[in-house]
């Protein structure tokens, strides 16, 4: 089996709905593997539409919570109720991926982004936390998906900031249906190894979100991507790479979908051209014989 790769909605859409079935050929015809599928309570559509449009066109479905998420429904909160909550929410997302025949559920689904609590962390929090994730785990499993946690930077969340922190949780955790997925934008402010990295994390590596330090197409940027090629072929891996930002031209007006989450600049103009540019790159630098200016 070799690398596959992928791309996640934003790249395209601020939203997934019936009517952005289309993109599924669009991202089908640059040579893509799957589709990430962001989910939420403001996210609304058929999922047999989209199954059946994926299925037809040979494209894996992964769901990731991208849409409203109440912060009250938090798998580490000190509340027990909200916990509970937590727990179901992530299930009604299990659900929906299920629907349309994800493979798997992917995110920081151990806490909540964008809550950050400036407190040590105690043995309490970690073990809550795993409890929840057991449970998620063997739900997800019984709907045949994958749960995929991904560390986040510690200006997103104050879990899980490093692949160290990752396997912790795992092995508390302690199910065969949990994996880990590495961002290469989140872990520039947490980590200075990044073959490191991918070592760490090993065969519970499902995938990488992959883009640049500045979230741009991956390379140019401050990303060791030669680190990172020769960490996963050292590896053997033979999972998911999957391209991730925010289309920085789309929304009303113009621009305003990435400045809504947080991006000023002008990282993706235009999602076509950054899967294949993000496309090439990529598959330059897992080759088995990869050019020294590709890396």
């Amino acid at each position: 089996m070799t690398i596959r790769y992928g791309a996640h909605c934003y790249l395209f859409t601020d939203r997934w709905a019936d009517d952005q079935l289309g993109l599924l050929d669009t991202v089908a015809a640059l040579g893509l593997d799957l589709w990430e599928l962001a989910v939420g309570d403001d996210v609304v559509f058929t999922p047999a539409l989209t199954r059946d449009r994926a299925a037809g066109l040979g494209l894996a479905l992964s769901v990731s919570p991208g849409g409203a998420w109440p912060a009250a429904c938090d798998l580490s909160a000190a509340d027990p109720a909200d916990r509970a909550r937590g727990l179901a929410w992530h299930k009604r997302q299990v659900d929906t991926g299920a629907a349309v025949g994800a493979i798997s559920y992917t995110g920081a689904l151990y806490g909540h982004p964008g809550v950050v609590v400036r407190e040590p962390l105690t043995d309490d929090v970690w073990a809550r936390t795993a409890d929840g994730l057991h449970a998620l785990a063997d739900y997800g499993a019984a709907c045949g998906m994958q749960i995929v946690l991904e560390p986040m930077s510690h200006f997103r969340t104050h879990l899980v900031n490093t692949p160290a922190q990752l396997m912790h949780l795992l092995a508390l955790a302690d199910h065969a249906n949990l994996y880990g997925l590495l961002d290469t934008y989140h872990l520039v402010t947490e980590i200075r190894d990044y073959a490191a990295a991918v070592r760490t994390v090993g065969p519970r590596l499902w995938g990488l979100h992959a883009c640049e330090s500045d979230r741009g197409v991956p390379g140019g940027g401050l990303v060791p991507w030669d680190a990172v090629f020769g960490a996963l072929r050292g590896a053997g891996f033979t999972g998911w790479i999957v391209m991730e930002t925010y289309n920085s031209s789309i929304g009303d007006p113009p621009g305003s979908f990435a400045i809504s989450r947080g991006m000023f600049h002008d990282p993706c103009p235009d999602g076509a051209a950054f899967v294949r540019q993000g496309l090439a790159f990529l598959r330059a630098g897992l080759s088995p014989n990869p050019r020294s200016d590709t890396l």
